[in-house]
């Protein structure tokens, strides 16, 4: 796992208007530096709780949600606060924290993306931050904290695995794809009919990951990931990683992902579909067929 250099510049704390004009190479690495203490701080708080007796909630979406997430969302807040103080924030747990109704930087949290596989006892879920720039992802990071992997995607940069450099992979045909999905279940009415004409067809279709899936496929060892209903706090770091690993991630209508926070945003719901090899992407808009909403 990446480590942080204790001297770390904290330049931007004050305002972030140069740094709006131009995102220099320095200025994505303090952002890097502090996204993975981010991780770090989360993942502190996540270990002390993973399969250990804790009480779990309902949000109003039914949902479950655990102290470990908000913790660790707390704990993320945090240290946004203390080095960017004039970024806005966007999390799953707490929503917008920003005096403003809009930044030009906004973290985008969620503490723990899987949280029915983290009560569970499934080292599957992940911490996923994002840190836009006038709505643009430029840092996107998947983090397991109990099998310590963190993949991290920078905009303009290759994406890495614990400091390592990777690649999604091509493949040959849509019926060689080894696809994920969280589970199917998940989808329904004309969602659900698009995804048992797309799931017929690829090799092999596989259950349960979350966001790793996502991670697996940047590494190289998944084909396809297909997806609806996430909310912006569940795909906008995965758009700098699989896009750094050559990776290619969009809508069900082929459409690029994107999402305007601000005080007032509601955090809508969104098909994502995401594939190491284009030609296989393109194969699996077209038998999704998809003609509904995003």
């Amino acid at each position: 796992m990446t480590s942080v250099d204790s001297s770390l510049s904290i330049s931007h704390k004050c305002s972030n208007e140069a740094i709006s004009m131009v995102l220099a190479n320095s200025d994505l690495d303090d952002f890097v530096d502090v996204g993975n203490r981010l991780a770090d701080a989360a993942g502190d708080v996540i270990r002390k709780y993973f399969r250990k007796s804790f009480d779990i909630l309902d949000k109003e979406d039914l949902s479950p949600v655990t102290i470990a997430d908000r913790a660790a969302e707390e704990s993320m807040v945090k240290i946004i606060q203390e080095y960017f103080p004039s970024h806005a924030i966007y999390g799953e747990e707490n929503g917008w924290k920003c005096k403003e109704d809009f930044a030009d930087f906004v973290w985008v949290l969620d503490p723990i993306d899987g949280t029915k596989s983290f009560i569970t006892g499934k080292p599957l879920f992940g911490t996923l931050i994002a840190l836009l720039h006038k709505g643009k992802p430029i840092l996107g990071i998947i983090d397991q904290p109990v099998l310590r992997e963190r993949w991290i995607g920078i905009n303009g940069r290759r994406t890495t695995l614990n400091g390592q450099e990777i690649s999604a992979r091509k493949c040959s045909h849509l019926s060689r794809a080894y696809l994920y999905t969280t589970s199917p279940h998940l989808f329904s009415g004309d969602a659900e009919v698009a995804f048992a004409r797309l799931r017929n067809k690829v090799k092999v279709p596989l259950y349960g990951c979350d966001c790793y899936a996502y991670a697996l496929l940047a590494s190289g060892y998944v084909d396809l990931v297909v997806e609806s209903g996430l909310k912006p706090y569940d795909f906008l770091s995965l758009i700098p990683v699989i896009e750094g690993a050559g990776g290619i991630i969009t809508d069900w209508k082929g459409h690029q992902l994107s999402w305007e926070a601000s005080s007032k945003a509601q955090a809508a719901n969104f098909n994502v579909v995401a594939a190491g090899d284009k030609g296989v992407h393109q194969e699996a808009l077209d038998t999704l067929q998809w003609a509904g909403p995003a």
